[in-house]
């Protein structure tokens, strides 16, 4: 069983923890334990419910009348939201909870559902993005056991490696080299950038995870790609991006490289001049719509 922090159901609920801990004075649906500390910890099953609560409270029920609600009442009122973003985020919450309980088959069957009725890509963008950017903080403060992360993210892997495989292999003059840096092994952002350039008829070259830089720079010497690219999610302590970026220009300063991802949101300092950064999903996606002409 986890134990969740009450800044974890913040993160995962998108409910102030003042205001959690209010509920928890007034209402009798969330009862966490105390650690010798005197530190809040609440159980799986409270974080269910607390993701049930605040989605029914979003959509116009008060907390007082749910607090009255029987657990079925809750499920059967959370089922019965028709608003396209209720049903989103309930997908959202479906899978966090098959996660959290380890339940990978149920939590492979909804995916499944959702790729075949949405396909991969729209599945990917508004399923699987979503579900990993509410997890992600848990991730990246080993608030998740380290046996969930593996799990789900082998089976989003797959599922990527499933829908990159599928393309047509028809490609234009573009070309471009995926890797990740050494102590880098979160791959499931590149994979997807894999996906869209290959979809645009982008030749890649997949390093993937764990690349030192003299395999970069081999690879590089000879294949010639028009441009590098990495996502950077969580990578090793001891990693220096300024100091690895610097490494990278005065190895390959005639090669253009593109960054994305979590760790580079509050880099500032200038950045060599063969390197750049795209902060945020819709500069990703702006870079790779123009991709052919790179």
């Amino acid at each position: 069983m986890n134990a969740f922090t009450i800044k974890d159901l913040e993160n995962l609920s998108g409910i102030k923890a003042h205001t959690i801990r209010i509920w928890e004075q007034r209402y009798s649906f969330l009862n966490p334990k105390r650690t010798e500390t005197n530190i809040r910890y609440y159980s799986n099953q409270e974080l269910q419910t607390l993701l049930n609560i605040a989605l029914l409270n979003r959509y116009g029920f008060k907390i007082s009348h749910i607090d009255r609600m029987t657990v079925a009442e809750i499920d059967e009122r959370v089922l019965a939201l028709s608003e396209p973003d209720a049903q989103q985020e309930r997908l959202i919450n479906s899978l966090l909870n098959s996660m959290v309980e380890l339940k990978m088959d149920e939590l492979e069957r909804t995916l499944d559902r959702q790729v075949a009725s949405r396909g991969i890509e729209k599945a990917i963008l508004q399923v699987i993005f979503p579900f990993l950017e509410r997890i992600g903080i848990l991730w990246l403060t080993h608030h998740i056991q380290p046996a969930q992360e593996h799990l789900v993210s082998n089976i989003i892997r797959q599922k990527l490696l499933v829908g990159i495989e599928a393309l047509p292999a028809k490609y234009g003059q573009s070309s471009a080299l995926l890797f990740l840096p050494e102590g880098e092994h979160h791959e499931l952002g590149l994979l997807y950038v894999y996906y869209l350039l290959k979809k645009k008829g982008v030749r890649v070259w997949y390093l993937g995870a764990d690349t030192p830089l003299t395999e970069l720079e081999f690879l590089v010497r000879i294949k010639h790609p028009n441009f590098l690219y990495m996502h950077l999610t969580s990578v090793v302590h001891s990693f220096d991006l300024g100091k690895f970026m610097q490494q990278l220009h005065k190895k390959l300063p005639a090669t253009s490289v593109v960054i994305s991802g979590p760790m580079i949101q509050s880099y500032k300092k200038k950045l060599p001049a063969n390197i750049s950064m795209k902060r945020s999903l819709t500069d990703v996606m702006d870079f790779l719509s123009a991709a052919r002409s790179v």
